[in-house]
């Protein structure tokens, strides 16, 4: 199974906790275009001709590229790759770049999935955010999207910032519900460095985030999914059955991808390579051959840690068995006695061919990972 990324590094307006790769000028929209198409012929021998089962246009904002910019990218991938039939087609799209004839465009160039960058219905929410949409964009949206023919959709929410109440939270993620959204990707708001709102918290322009508050709003979003009938098969993830996003899932699963466009990773099993994150370096790297990238060759260790990582992650957990055929029985014996005193302190769950977080756990799947690490 193999999988294609597309960075698309463009934004109408910076939010203000996004610490992602973007540019709010377009100035150079039509030459990244080129380049990542140049580009996916020039890597295309990376993946070893495995068919794409899926394909994924993220940033950025996929959905400010006009229908021939899209269509000269996905040009490029008939052209140089095999798309499996029933790949996963998934676009990213803000919810007020999003039209029934827009839609239809993606549709008919294969676009079969969209994630929708929700984030909350509310309007004071939305303006602190520095959101470019509207509380009704963010309604009216999931509509036109349904219309126009794609009822595959996901949509993020946050939880966690200080405007939001315990109720607030409750309405936004049953609003979600009574669309009937098949998948929701729910992420605590976090204050990253060089972010406007890092800067806003610093300078007390705007409060902190409440770690007891995000803990609580988390573990009411699980006994909400839980009872709405969606797994929850990733910690930030939530899925109707038969809608797990089949990309993600497989990042998590260590499947190989490609990553184009600046900042993208791609990852082969064997090494991590990642783009340079700066728009004109990343064009003239590509336009003259001299791909600005960097490479990381794993070692066993971070083969390992990475397993331990992502396998807590998901709701399958840990496979203990798979995990002792891949490094040994040592390591298997090791990590049962690593795992001990998160046992006993309820956060992981033993079974006898796996090993799991509980929903208390997954409030600290990160910390308990690293304390498992090795190396």
């Amino acid at each position: 199974m193999a999988g294609l990324y597309l960075h698309i590094p463009f934004c109408r307006q910076a939010c203000h906790y996004c610490n992602f790769h973007f540019s709010t000028s377009l100035r150079y929209k039509d030459d990244m275009v080129e380049a990542m198409a140049v580009e996916l012929a020039q890597e295309a021998p990376y993946l070893q001709k495995e068919p794409l089962q899926t394909i994924y246009f993220g940033g950025g904002t996929p959905s400010l590229l006009d229908d021939a910019e899209a269509a000269r990218l996905f040009e490029a991938i008939h052209r140089h790759y095999t798309i499996s039939p029933g790949a996963e087609i998934t676009l990213e799209a803000n919810p007020d770049d999003i039209t029934v004839a827009r839609v239809t465009a993606w549709k008919a160039l294969g676009v079969n999935r969209l994630s929708i960058g929700t984030q909350s219905f509310f309007e004071d929410e939305l303006r602190w955010m520095n959101r470019a949409h509207t509380a009704a964009h963010a309604k009216d949206c999931i509509n036109l999207s349904l219309a126009a023919g794609i009822d595959n959709l996901s949509i993020d929410l946050i939880y966690g910032s200080p405007l939001l109440s315990d109720e607030g939270w409750r309405q936004n993620v049953e609003t979600a519900l009574a669309f009937g959204i098949p998948h929701l990707s729910c992420y605590a708001l976090t204050v990253e460095e060089k972010t406007p709102l890092h800067k806003h918290v610093a300078t007390k322009r705007s409060l902190p985030t409440d770690d007891e508050k995000q803990a609580r709003q988390f573990l009411l979003l699980m006994d909400w999914m839980q009872e709405a009938g969606y797994e929850h098969y990733e910690v930030s993830n939530f899925a109707k059955p038969g809608f797990r996003s089949r990309h993600n899932s497989a990042y998590w699963k260590g499947e190989p991808y490609l990553g184009i466009g600046p900042s993208a990773h791609s990852f082969n099993g064997r090494e991590r390579r990642w783009n340079v994150a700066n728009n004109a370096q990343y064009i003239a790297g590509i336009t003259d051959g001299t791909a600005a990238r960097e490479t990381e060759q794993l070692t066993a260790s971070n083969r390992l840690n990475e397993a331990l990582m992502i396998g807590l992650r998901t709701s399958e957990g840990l496979d203990l068995a798979k995990l002792e055929a891949d490094w040994g029985e040592a390591e298997r014996k090791r990590l049962e006695r690593a795992l001990r005193g998160f046992i006993e302190a309820g956060l992981v769950r033993l079974f006898p061919d796996h090993a799991q977080l509980t929903k208390e756990g997954m409030l600290r799947a990160d910390g308990i990972a690293a304390a498992l690490f090795v190396g």
